[in-house]
């Protein structure tokens, strides 16, 4: 799918039908045919406009001519049975003199703030700052995000202290593969924000370079987080899976305890039930002499389980 974008004279950004020079180009899920016309009509070699199509394309910038590639590792949110499933994709920036082109597997909320008119000062043919604009949404989405992955841990964590399964531990193992990706994506973002630094188009204008700077500190700071959060989950995890492993020896001791209690009055029950001599046989009261010493041998045995805490 493609839409194209243009700021007019009135500093007002709308869809356009047509590819022309100073517009945005959104490219979502192409075919060969829409790549083939795109760089047709803009000059951009149809090789950078595949390589963000690649789910495991790392960030990087490569450089041919006029012509620059900018990968970055975008948050993604997916709705899966009612969950969220939190993780990265490849989010591809190509540009030359004329044209700016964005281009990703699937709609995302990023471009869709410059869609709906959420961002200031955002123009079409200012493509450098529009990067930059880009890559700063790009750190907020990575934080925010990162702050509901820990909201919903706390969620997950509050269940734990009354639940034994194994579900909770489950997702919680899925945020921290979350985190992961997350951590990933950030350190190979800095990899490229750092290397953005030393761009002409950037030195250019000192304002770019003060953006791009605001932008590398948050990404620092989405990549402390998602340590911090990462290590505080693995912690948890481990705790509660000791708690849920001790749990379950805690039951297994208390049902072993209940079937060593039980089976004293079986074993009386089967000795005097068998048709041999047995002491009490002629006493008329060995029945209840036989119960008594049941009821002592049973009670012993429940008070010196109950001393080594096997209740």
């Amino acid at each position: 799918m493609i839409k194209i974008y243009r700021t007019l004279e009135n500093e007002k950004t709308v869809e356009v039908e047509t590819i022309e020079k100073g517009c945005w180009i959104n490219i979502t899920d192409p075919t060969d045919t829409e790549l083939e016309y795109v760089s047709q009509k803009t000059g951009i070699m149809v090789e950078f406009l595949k390589s963000a199509l690649d789910e495991e394309e790392s960030s990087r910038l490569e450089i041919e001519e006029d012509q620059y590639l900018f990968i970055f590792d975008i948050p993604f949110i997916d709705v899966e049975n009612k969950k969220l499933n939190y993780y990265t994709i490849p989010l591809g920036i190509v540009l030359n003199n004329d044209f700016i082109v964005t281009i990703c597997l699937e709609e995302n909320k990023i471009l869709e703030d410059f869609v709906k008119g959420k961002i200031k000062s955002f123009y079409t043919y200012k493509k450098s700052r529009f990067i930059l604009q880009i890559l700063y949404r790009i750190s907020t989405y990575y934080l925010n995000y990162l702050k509901q992955i820990d909201k919903t841990s706390s969620v997950i964590e509050a269940r734990l202290h009354r639940s034994m399964k194994n579900k909770e531990l489950i997702q919680l193992l899925e945020l921290e593969k979350s985190l992961v990706y997350f951590s990933t994506s950030l350190k190979a973002n800095e990899i490229t924000l750092e290397k953005m630094l030393k761009l002409e188009m950037i030195n250019k204008y000192p304002e770019d370079q003060d953006v791009l700077e605001d932008v590398i500190i948050e990404n620092k700071q989405a990549i402390e987080m998602a340590n911090i959060y990462s290590n505080i989950l693995s912690g948890t995890m481990d705790a509660f899976a000791s708690i849920i492993s001790n749990n379950l020896n805690i039951v297994m001791k208390f049902l072993a305890s209940i079937t060593i209690v039980i089976s004293i009055p079986s074993v009386f029950a089967g000795l005097w039930g068998m048709n041999v001599p047995v002491p009490f046989a002629e006493n008329p009261f060995g029945f209840y002499i036989v119960l008594l010493i049941t009821a002592v041998a049973t009670g012993a045995a429940t008070y010196y389980l109950a001393k080594k805490d096997m209740f």
